[in-house]
């Protein structure tokens, strides 16, 4: 039997869902959720996850600021319309016409994962001019080595394939849910596992992380950090899993005008186990910072 997930059923206890709004924008409805009042941030969260994991970070930033979060294409309760809204610059592309629709212009942006590269190739694209990019635990780089000349054939392999997602849909009971988050270095707690649980046994939303996966393409990322000219903070986690810490320190010799942060004992996670210090991060990064960054210095603050 498929499961298929429906705003009505499976969102009536979504964290922040008086929040909730759907706005058409690019041929897709996007699930979005807006609180608050001040100056405007926007989340964007990582391949594979929802609104859902700034549950606790939106209550907390939005006491001070005006906070706009969103499901990706194919993720949660956004559909989508074809597989170019699942690229890197395809995604750039229906966020960005979907803030033009709600008249919004972030001052400050704020991507986990794969949603900071996301960012990064929206400004690039001068679709956003924000004050500055903050980066929890960024996915900025291919696959590399061996590994990495299979990962993208092999991923669409199985995108093409409806079956597969059927599978993986079958396979998502509580614990292979909790398998799969201890493996990103982090500890969730009850509410957000039930979450991904439910997440990933809807064929829509493994059916479009699969197909992001397939059609993510970051060989250029480098080129674009390097021209890079926002400021970037770049939040790293010590135990983090899924994308190593010296991914940051390798980031922060790229970009001209970035710095690391570190959030200690954590996982790729990090701000859905500390939500506070991750809204200390947002509205404040350049005070956790130490040294400047000058010529080959690198920038450093730790929490």
């Amino acid at each position: 039997m498929t499961f298929t997930l429906q705003w009505d059923r499976d969102g009536v206890d979504w964290p922040n869902r008086s929040a909730s709004r759907f706005v058409k924008a690019c041929g897709i409805s996007f699930h979005v959720q807006i609180m608050g009042e001040g100056p405007s941030v926007l989340l964007l969260h990582g391949t594979g996850s929802s609104t859902h994991t700034w549950r606790d970070v939106m209550p907390l930033l939005a006491k001070s600021h005006t906070v706009i979060a969103l499901d990706l294409p194919g993720h949660g309760f956004t559909k989508y319309a074809n597989n170019e809204q699942l690229s890197l610059q395809g995604m750039a592309k229906a966020i960005n016409e979907l803030l033009m629709a709600l008249a919004l212009k972030p001052d400050r942006v704020v991507g986990h994962s794969a949603g900071a590269a996301i960012l990064i190739e929206m400004v690039q694209a001068e679709f956003l001019k924000p004050a500055a990019i903050i980066s929890f635990n960024g996915a900025f780089f291919p696959i590399a080595g061996f590994i990495g000349q299979f990962f993208s054939p092999l991923a669409k392999a199985i995108a093409s394939f409806g079956f597969m997602q059927k599978i993986i849909v079958s396979m998502a009971d509580r614990p292979a849910i909790e398998r799969l988050l201890n493996d990103t270095g982090s500890r969730i707690d009850e509410r957000g596992i039930r979450y991904y649980q439910r997440l990933f046994s809807d064929e829509g939303h493994v059916g479009g992380t699969l197909r992001m996966m397939a059609s993510w393409e970051l060989g250029g990322m480098s080129a674009m950090l390097r021209r890079l000219d926002t400021k970037l903070y770049l939040i790293k986690a010590t135990k983090d899993r899924t994308v190593t810490p010296d991914t940051a320190d390798e980031v922060v010799r790229l970009a001209p005008h970035s710095a690391v942060i570190t959030m200690k004992g954590l996982g790729h996670l990090s701000h859905e186990e500390d939500p506070a210090a991750a809204v200390a991060i947002i509205s404040n990064p350049e005070s956790l910072i130490s040294v400047s960054k000058e010529k080959d210095a690198t920038s450093r603050g730790d929490i």
